[in-house]
């Protein structure tokens, strides 16, 4: 399938948004879908539409995009799958997800990628894209199958350890050399292994009092300043996953103000966005996650450079995990959170209420931007007459009760539970397929 084709299959059917208010700006309008494109926005009747769906005045956006998907498929099964994770970025706003290279095999070479793509397509809620691996088995020695899962089925365009640093200088290098030759990127996890061996929690005074070995945040920082003048120095691009400091914030800010050569772009999470590692106190798991949580200092300050454009994009470093990896003591308990179906409602409360960003600037982060790093170009679409109907409808002043046990993923381990948190996603459409309304996920062919 090239990358023209529609991914979760146009439905054919003309569906009209009534009453539907593009970027939360202006009067209300009539948006009409058909065969999978956007072919008029104004007043409609409706007389020739399939089927109707009334917004009363909610707020639509372009489709989200995830750029850092953990989906576990294959080999992590009692933590997620391809199904269940789709279902959740469904429901979370989602049309389109980059699934991480960490499974079981590793997703460095052509089998496992198509194996991923191939399920995504059968699921057919959101388009899934694998994540190749950058070095063979994550084991940061030699190059993966690069250039093979590009020119794969699967068209591999990002890369990434992601769970593991890549560490060496040359080989970093070599992979931003590499990609470059088909406009690839190289996602890295900055975490220097030398200045974090058996760490748990933030460098700081928390940690120490609670006896937890720290992560400083210099081992991010210092991996992302030397990537970044490896990007300049090889013409390659360079995404920064999961930034979590004020320092790499501050990095950032000075590094675009100076380079001219090679492409650099970063990523947040919701949780970096919300939570600071005072919630450690009770020693849950659930707070447990890679980069750890840090102070609030680096909270506000991640929410300034995400609003300033510094850090480009919001992803969400989805990470669901089997009970029997989080229901335990902390220092036994896996790194992660869930976190397709919050994002959303993380970035209104973070960012929305408090004036950072509008709702165009919601696209920017959620949607424009991701696509644009991923090389996606039917997702992160304006909202116009003749674009692909890949759109979120959102209803920005419902709040909501967070339970793991209610969310889609097949894992619970949400940091968010029990809180109550602004704005829900009322439908997802994918390629002018309804895949989501009303917490509920719709079956291939339309409404059962």
């Amino acid at each position: 399938m090239t990358e023209n084709e529609h991914p979760t299959g146009a439905s054919g059917r003309r569906i009209l948004l009534r009453e539907v208010r593009p970027y939360g700006t202006g009067d209300p309008v009539d948006l009409l879908i058909d065969d999978g494109v956007v072919v008029g926005i104004g007043q409609h009747s409706g007389t020739d539409a399939d089927e109707i769906v009334h917004a009363g005045g909610a707020v639509l956006l372009p489709g989200f995009v995830d750029l850092h998907t953990h989906l576990r498929e294959p080999g992590g099964e009692d933590a997620e799958t391809v199904e269940s994770g789709s279902t959740a970025a469904a429901l979370g706003g989602y049309t389109a997800v980059l699934a991480m290279a960490n499974t079981d095999p590793v997703a460095d070479n052509a089998v496992v990628v198509e194996h991923v793509r191939r399920r995504g397509r059968e699921v057919g809620l959101v388009d899934v894209r694998p994540v190749g691996a950058v070095t063979a088995g994550l084991d940061g020695k030699r190059l993966a199958e690069i250039g093979s899962m590009a020119r794969s089925p699967a068209e591999v365009r990002v890369f990434s350890d992601d769970g593991h640093c890549v560490d060496d200088p040359l080989l970093m290098r070599r992979a931003l050399e590499y990609t470059r030759a088909f406009d690839g990127v190289v996602a890295q996890h900055a975490q220097d292994p030398r200045l974090t061996p058996g760490s748990q929690a933030h460098e700081g005074p928390n940690a120490a009092r609670l006896g937890l070995a720290g992560w400083p945040a210099a081992a991010e920082e210092s991996v992302v300043a030397r990537d970044c003048m490896l990007a300049e120095h090889t013409g390659g691009s360079l995404h920064v996953c999961h930034v979590s400091s004020a320092g790499t914030a501050d990095f950032l800010r000075w590094w675009r103000a100076r380079s001219t050569a090679g492409s650099v772009s970063a990523e947040v999470t919701p949780h970096h966005l919300l939570l600071t590692d005072e919630l450690l106190e009770t020693y849950d798991p659930l707070y447990k996650v890679n980069p750890p949580l840090r102070t609030d200092e680096d909270v506000h300050a991640l929410r300034t450079a995400l609003a300033e454009g510094v850090v480009d994009c919001v992803a969400t470093d989805h990470a669901p995990h089997a009970d029997q990896d989080k229901d335990c003591e902390w220092s036994a308990a896996r790194p992660g959170m869930l976190g397709l179906q919050t994002a959303l409602s993380v970035l209104v409360r973070t960012m929305v209420r408090p004036g950072l960003l509008d709702w165009r600037g919601v696209a920017r982060v959620l949607s424009e931007t991701p696509a644009r790093v991923a090389g996606l170009s039917r997702q992160g679409r304006p909202i116009g007459v003749g674009e692909p109907a890949n759109l979120t409808l959102v209803d920005p002043d419902t709040e909501w009760t967070v339970r793991g046990a209610e969310l889609a993923s097949t894992a619970v381990n949400t940091p968010f539970e029990g809180m109550v948190l602004p704005g829900r996603v009322l439908a997802t459409i994918s390629e002018g397929r309804i895949t989501a309304r009303d917490g509920k996920v719709e079956p291939i062919g339309g409404r059962s």
